[in-house]
């Protein structure tokens, strides 16, 4: 009977309605977290979240983008708990597990340009962030230009099943962090952590509502494999509106909830201030050249990777070790961009955008090579 029960569950997560119910689901949480207290338009983003880890444990030294949030363990530590209650826990690596690393900073540094994840993306657009829509057509096009490179043969080749006790390595860590996080111990120069006194990363709802909210998205989404870049891909290379079907619940859910909540406000900008100055919408800058080059160089990685930066999570918690060293390699890259004035409007944004594409495309030529072979 448990047996079976199991498998209605499964098969529900696996239907059009269930992938509904879970972006719907995903979609309220992420604005009910911004209402408790989460940044604007971020109650949920995977890259902005990940930044603020790295500045945290001191990766480097933004003062205004350093917090141990508790989202990023308890999302893969609820994909870690759904995978061993449906069984689907097994550690595999070996795909390129190098490259994996480089494209989870070009990942990274994208979306830094552009100050979001596709999930931020999707938040800002369901805020009234206007600038989300560039930086969405960015996301399409980087996609897009993966699906290209699949159907010529693209491949990072094959992982391969390894030792159960090594895929533990990851949730390992992520409870240590989320450990951490909690107890979060004296912080500052010379302390064990970094945590901002402003801006964004001294904005968080509670800990413990934070870490609930987490733990159930990251079990709702390992089952139905939720995934924003997925959505896109599938529609490109198959026809198949699936993944996006949930993407978009998530949407209108988070728009909404934004409405109730009296968060939405449309525009490119939030207008002036009394002093004459534009103010813009939270976390985000109106450079729509860079908003769209950073999503496109995003979007590509995401989908040479095989999964957006919330699916790579969810991955390395039911035993992905190669999805784990892409998150590392996400982890990384918020430290460079930082470090050497590559997120938003800052100099060397351009730069990177262009340096990371030409990287990323050499990877996709030098991949097809091999699967050709």
């Amino acid at each position: 009977m448990k047996g079976e029960n199991m498998s209605k569950v499964t098969g529900f997560f696996a239907t059009r309605w269930g992938i509904i119910l879970v972006g719907a689901l995903i979609g309220v949480l992420a604005v009910t977290l911004q209402k408790l207290g989460n940044p604007g338009n971020m109650g949920i983003c995977m890259a902005c979240f990940e930044r603020d880890i790295a500045g945290a444990l001191g990766m480097h030294r933004a003062a205004i983008v350093q917090y141990l949030r508790p989202e990023i363990p308890a999302f893969l530590l609820g994909s870690f708990i759904a995978a061993v209650a449906f069984r689907e826990f097994r550690f595999r690596s070996g795909s390129a597990p190098i490259v994996r690393f480089f494209l989870g900073m070009t990942a990274m540094i994208g979306a830094l340009v552009f100050l979001g994840c596709p999930w931020r993306a999707m938040l800002r657009l369901a805020g009234g962030d206007w600038n989300a829509i560039v930086g969405i057509v960015g996301l399409v096009v980087g996609v897009g230009v993966g699906v290209l490179f699949l159907k010529k043969g693209f491949s990072l080749g094959r992982a391969h099943p390894e030792r159960t006790g090594f895929g533990l390595m990851m949730p390992f860590i992520m409870l240590v962090l989320l450990f951490l996080a909690v107890i979060y111990p004296s912080y500052g120069e010379g302390a064990a952590l970094f945590r901002s006194e402003s801006g964004p990363g001294s904005m968080g709802a509670p800990i413990l509502i934070s870490i609930g909210v987490a733990l159930l998205v990251g079990f709702l989404a390992q089952r139905t494999r939720f995934c924003t870049m997925g959505a896109i891909r599938d529609v490109i290379l198959m026809r198949d509106f699936h993944l996006l079907s949930g993407v978009i619940a998530l949407v209108i859910a988070a728009f909404v909830m934004n409405l109730i909540f009296g968060q939405f406000h449309p525009g490119f900008t939030l207008g002036l201030n009394e002093a004459g100055e534009v103010i813009n919408q939270p976390a985000a800058h109106t450079n729509q050249l860079l908003n769209f080059g950073g999503m496109v160089l995003a979007g590509l990685s995401f989908a040479l990777a095989g999964g957006c930066p919330g699916r790579q999570i969810f991955l390395a918690g039911e035993g992905d070790g190669d999805a784990g060293v892409f998150v590392l390699g996400m982890i990384t890259g918020a430290a460079i961009a930082h470090n050497f004035l590559m997120v938003g409007t800052q100099p060397n944004a351009p730069w990177i955008v262009g340096i990371g594409l030409v990287f990323v495309l050499l990877v996709g030529f030098v991949s097809l090579e091999r699967g050709e072979a």
